[in-house]
C-alpha cells in the first residue's frame, strides 16, 4: 500500500493493482475528528489507517467514516468502523442494503481481510458540515445517484469520489444517473474553492480536470 501525504492534514492510501485499478482511501487529520473517506474492501483495507492514527497520536479523537457511494470497493470496511459514526447520503444506505447479497456473489474475490455488512448509521440529504475542522460534504450525483463528495475548506482538497473517472486517461466516469444531474456536479465544483482533487481511483489531480471533464463530456452529449 502506498502511503501519501496530501497537503497539510490529508493522508491518502492507496491500494496498487496495476493490472485492474487502484483504490485511494482519504484519511484527514481535524481538530476535532478524523475523517476516513470511504473503507475500501475490507477489514485490511482499514488497518493500516488505524495504525497511522495511533501512530500519529491522534486517537484520542472520535472517528467519522464517509462513504461516497454504495458501490463495494468503497464500503466493505465500513464494520471494522461500527464504533464510530459512519456518514452517507440517505440514497447510499438503502442501495447497500438492497445491493449487498450481488455484490458479495460477483465480487468476493476481492474482499481483503473481513467484509461484513454494516450500513451507514448516519444519513443526510443535500449537505452536512462540521465546522470545526473545516469539512463540508455535499450530495453530488454523477457516477452514482446517491453519490456525495468531501470538501476540505481548510486545506482547499475535494474528494469527488468516483465522479472522476478511473485514470488521467479516462477522467470521464460511468455515469448511473441524468447526464444533466453529472454536469450540474461539475458546474457546482467549479464553483467551490479548492485546487488539488482526490478521488476513488485516479491519481492526484488539480482542478483543471473539472474543466476538462466538461468538454469532454459535452462533445459527447
Amino acid at each position: 500500500m502506498k502511503i501519501e501525504k496530501i497537503k497539510n492534514r490529508s493522508i491518502l492510501f492507496t491500494r496498487i493493482n496495476p493490472a485492474e485499478w487502484n483504490l485511494n482511501i482519504q484519511l484527514i487529520i481535524g481538530n476535532k475528528h478524523n475523517y476516513i473517506v470511504d473503507t475500501g474492501l475490507g477489514s485490511l483495507s482499514i488497518a493500516p489507517i488505524l495504525e497511522y492514527i495511533k501512530y500519529m497520536n491522534q486517537d484520542n479523537k472520535p472517528i467519522i467514516a464517509i462513504n461516497t457511494h454504495y458501490h463495494w470497493d468503497h464500503i466493505w470496511g465500513n464494520s471494522s468502523l461500527q464504533n464510530s459514526t459512519i456518514l452517507a447520503h440517505k440514497l447510499c444506505r438503502d442501495m447497500i442494503d438492497s445491493n449487498w447479497d450481488d455484490m458479495m456473489f460477483h465480487n468476493k474475490h476481492y474482499i481483503e481481510g473481513e467484509a461484513v455488512k454494516y450500513l451507514p448509521n448516519m444519513i443526510f440529504e443535500e449537505e452536512i458540515y462540521y465546522p470545526e475542522d473545516k469539512i463540508r460534504i455535499m450530495y453530488t450525483p454523477g457516477h452514482t445517484i446517491d453519490s456525495i463528495s468531501v470538501l476540505d475548506e481548510e486545506d482547499k482538497v475535494l474528494n469527488a469520489g468516483d465522479n472522476i473517472g478511473d485514470t488521467p486517461d479516462e477522467i470521464i466516469p460511468q455515469i448511473d444517473c441524468e447526464k444533466y444531474e453529472y454536469i450540474n456536479t461539475l458546474l457546482k465544483y467549479k464553483e467551490m474553492e479548492f485546487d488539488t482533487c482526490i478521488s476513488g481511483h485516479n491519481v492526484v489531480l488539480d482542478k483543471q480536470v473539472i474543466d476538462n471533464i466538461l468538454k469532454l463530456i459535452k462533445n459527447i452529449i
